[in-house]
């Protein structure tokens, strides 16, 4: 039986356009859905991480506390990091990649509708388990929004950056190892500052800078990130 396709680029129109954008999303968030591991690996890989610190470290309740914005934060960029090679690799292998790029919708809001998809799947169930590896690491319930809050801050950031460096290490071999050199000094300032909110709250101090620059963050990711990944993908394709 022929499978009806997910997605028609047969005008420019608006609607159509619009349309484009939620066949390419519900097409993205199908095939990741029939490829189960590739979902659960991340998820599983956050989880594993976080838990191993309790039976290394102990079970102090003090030491757990401390270390815990940190700990969280490290293993979802971590966790997040293990997926970004999916992001465009599967499509380049099987030619939709060029037709996204040949296509007369912008290259750049079909990559900003991929990385929404990869967050989907990768970064928001992260913010959803959070809170039960918070209460493993005896993380207070005071900080618990804190945390969440400011994990849908950034984790958006995490994936909108790990784009740029999925598709300029396109085609290449160990492009996985070449994704993690490019990204991990830009993720760094969103881990400082994602971590340092979480921990302010503990130690009763302001957090509202912190969560004024994650969201200057996330401002700045949506509105340059698109356009360098696209520009790095009609690279690599040529």
């Amino acid at each position: 039986m022929k499978q009806k396709p997910y997605c028609r680029y047969n005008s420019t129109s608006v609607p159509n356009f619009l349309k484009a954008i939620g066949c390419l999303l519900r097409r993205d968030l199908t095939v990741a859905l029939r490829r189960s591991t590739d979902v659960l690996t991340p998820l599983v890989f956050f989880i594993i991480v976080v838990s191993l610190f309790p039976l290394g470290l102990g079970p102090e309740p003090s030491v757990l506390r401390t270390i815990a914005p940190g700990v969280i934060w490290v293993a979802a960029l971590l966790a997040t990091m293990l997926s970004l090679n999916r992001l465009f690799a599967n499509d380049h292998a099987d030619g939709t990649l060029e037709q996204m790029a040949l296509s007369p919708h912008p290259l750049t809001v079909l990559v900003l509708t991929k990385v929404a998809a990869h967050w989907m799947l990768t970064g928001l169930p992260l913010v959803l388990i959070s809170p039960l590896l918070a209460v493993q690491m005896n993380l207070p319930e005071s900080a618990m929004g804190t945390l969440i809050l400011s994990l849908l801050l950034g984790t958006p950031v995490l994936s909108l950056l790990g784009a740029v460096g999925a598709a300029l290490t396109l085609g290449l071999r160990g492009g996985g190892v070449l994704v993690s050199l490019l990204v991990l000094p830009l993720y760094t300032p969103v881990l400082i500052f994602g971590a340092g909110a979480v921990a302010g709250v503990i130690a009763g101090i302001d957090v509202e800078a912190h969560f004024s620059l994650l969201a200057a963050f996330l401002a700045l990711a949506l509105t340059l990130t698109p356009w360098a990944a696209a520009a790095a993908l009609r690279v690599s394709l040529d």
